[in-house]
């Protein structure tokens, strides 16, 4: 007996897209995953000189906390915080920060 895919389709099937939505909602990873995205976007919107000075980076509480091993590119990004807010949240697509705190 021969059966047609198209036609075996069950209610309980999922795409993968669907499946892998349900496994982040159900273990609260998407949040992480965005946050993830957020580091890693750091250096497109900052520049390599600046991501080279970059020590360190974690998001907590939607503050992303960077520690620089420059005082004078801290002093310079302090009074660009907001626009690098922006510009990281623009790049991930959806508001992952409010606020940067540089160390």
């Amino acid at each position: 007996m021969q059966y047609d895919n198209k036609q075996m389709k069950r209610d309980s099937e999922f795409t993968l897209k669907e499946v892998i939505q349900q496994l982040l909602n159900t273990y609260r990873w998407g949040n992480k995953l965005d946050e993830v995205k957020i580091v890693e976007s750091w250096e497109k919107v900052v520049g390599g000189i600046i991501g080279r000075h970059t020590v360190n980076m974690v998001v907590r509480n939607k503050v992303l906390y960077v520690t620089l091993n420059s005082s004078v590119l801290r002093s310079e990004l302090h009074m660009a915080r907001s626009k690098i807010v922006q510009s990281l949240n623009k790049e991930v697509g959806k508001n992952v920060i409010d606020d940067i705190v540089l160390r």
